[in-house]
């Protein structure tokens, strides 16, 4: 059981000395899974088993997004050379499914050949924040280490090869059919807004009662991303809140 959640299963009845044991027990299982994951996702996997079938691959991505908006998306998917438009659309979104090599450097997960992250980004979000995803995949195909890669996306982010999220750029990731690594599965339904660099308190994020999510873990590229949970999924079905 997370941490988080321990709260709410002990009830307010609980003493502070049982609450701080179940704390303590689920932060040492925790730290084993996370050695467990370090340990099984050291270094890339075959490459064979990040690919898909392509038709299973288009309608993945096209999950990200309500189909009103998806439905008109051009669609990448994965292939051995990069990611390639097998759909092109008419609307400016673009849908792809972005593999575990876009998590956080830090992420035990980061070579997980399982996760499979469908994301919908809208028109000023394709023309900019979609070429990080590009390049991090061109370095991971090319067989560079992770440490490799967070060196070489530094390196062009100081050429200023990296652009700066477009105003307006934003994504929808409300796939129920995603999977986003072995301790959060799909997650949550979610829309999430690609800015420069701010801090947490600019958006209000983290904050009791804020419905707006950050990850403060860093990230090289010239971003960060506020994520919003909302009440579905992509198809309509309700989705389960924080």
């Amino acid at each position: 059981m997370k941490a988080r959640n321990l709260r709410r299963f002990v009830g307010a009845g609980a003493s502070a000395a049982v609450l701080g044991a179940m704390t303590a027990a689920a932060a040492t299982a925790a730290a084993g899974d996370l050695a467990r994951h370090a340990a099984a996702y050291e270094h890339m996997a075959p490459l064979e088993q990040y690919l898909m079938d392509q038709s299973a691959e288009i309608a993945l991505a096209r999950s990200a997004a309500p189909a009103a908006i998806s439905a008109k998306a051009t669609i990448l998917v994965l292939k051995p050379q990069g990611y390639e438009t097998a759909v092109t659309g008419s609307n400016g979104f673009t849908c792809v499914v972005e593999r575990s090599w876009m998590a956080p450097f830090d992420s035990a997960e980061f070579w997980n050949p399982k996760m499979r992250a469908p994301i919908c980004y809208n028109p000023a979000a394709s023309r900019s924040i979609l070429t990080y995803s590009l390049e991090r995949t061109r370095l991971a195909l090319v067989a560079r280490s992770r440490d490799e890669i967070l060196a070489e996306v530094r390196a062009a982010f100081a050429r200023s090869e990296l652009p700066q999220p477009e105003p307006g750029a934003m994504s929808f990731m409300m796939s129920k059919d995603g999977y986003l690594g072995d301790d959060q599965g799909h997650w949550h339904s979610h829309l999430m807004f690609h800015v420069p660099k701010a801090a947490a308190a600019t958006w209000g994020a983290n904050l009791q009662g804020s419905p707006v999510v950050l990850d403060d873990r860093p990230t090289p590229e010239p971003q960060t991303i506020f994520l919003v949970p909302v009440a579905h999924w992509s198809d309509g079905t309700e989705a389960p809140g924080l």
